[in-house]
């Protein structure tokens, strides 16, 4: 079976689980943003909270009780069956630091991979009280209505977004620059939510790099089911062993642009 091959009755199956899960995790990150929570800092030192490790633990108890064969690879709590053909890879809190910090753009996201390509996306924003439902073949929705990413062939006039300027590595930063300078205007911090703004019409690219799968996979279904496209930055399909390199756009000609732009040499 492949990525296009999955049975309807499979997709309806994992999709209802996938909006199950993040039913699930809103209420406990909603529990603690805002509130007087301990932060604590992970051997990268990225900031965790109890409330991300809450979350993922419901999250990982619904998959065991519905898909024991399914394999989890989450944040917080490592995988387990890694190479089942089907895997849950989980997000609790995307964006940490917007939720320290009281900024409601984080996001839980929720993927289910097939063969190392996501079928199933979620990206929810809990404070917000938003959802963005993805699924292979089929036409993203945000808040249950279906959504379209809105055209835009020229770079110069594409708006841009990435989590932070300084998430790029040097080698990355040269060509983030150009991509930059091109487009018509780069905005920075919304995290996960870029990537449902692209999908309702609102972002027309997102480029970021030192991503996880937990930080790309649920995006894969969202912005190709609302007509975008993403994918590294050569192009490449987003599996589990991508480089963390990603573009997303809502068109395939800004697209196609903007992956000459990180490509090219000069400025």
């Amino acid at each position: 079976m492949t990525h296009s091959e999955s049975p309807d009755h499979d997709l309806d199956t994992w999709t209802a689980l996938a909006e199950r899960l993040a039913d699930a995790a809103r209420p406990i990150a909603l529990t603690y943003f805002r509130g007087d929570l301990d932060i604590e800092a992970k051997a990268d030192m990225t900031p965790v909270t109890v409330a991300d490790r809450e979350a993922e633990a419901a999250m990982r108890a619904l998959i065991e009780d519905a898909f024991p064969d399914h394999g989890i690879f989450g944040e917080e709590f490592g995988t387990v069956r890694p190479d089942a053909e089907h895997l849950w890879v989980l997000d609790p809190i995307d964006g940490t630091k917007s939720f320290v910090t009281g900024k409601p753009l984080f996001g839980t996201l929720i993927a289910l991979l097939h063969r190392g390509r996501p079928v199933v996306g979620v990206i929810d924003a809990p404070a917000l009280g938003e959802r963005w439902v993805g699924a292979a073949g089929r036409a993203t929705t945000f808040n249950g209505r279906p959504v379209r990413a809105r055209p835009c062939t020229d770079l110069a006039r594409a708006w841009l977004y990435a989590t932070s300027p300084h998430m790029f590595e040097p080698d990355d930063v040269a060509a983030f620059e150009r991509l930059r300078r091109r487009a018509h205007q780069a905005v920075y911090g919304a995290d996960c939510y870029a990537y449902g703004l692209l999908a309702a019409g609102f972002v027309d690219l997102v480029a970021e790099a030192g991503m996880q799968p937990y930080d790309y996979c649920a995006l894969v279904p969202v912005v190709e089911g609302a007509g975008g496209v993403i994918t590294d930055w050569r192009g490449g399909p987003l599996t589990i062993g991508s480089d963390g390199r990603v573009l997303a756009a809502g068109d395939a000609a800004v697209h196609a642009a903007a992956l000459q732009a990180l490509a090219a040499d000069g400025p």
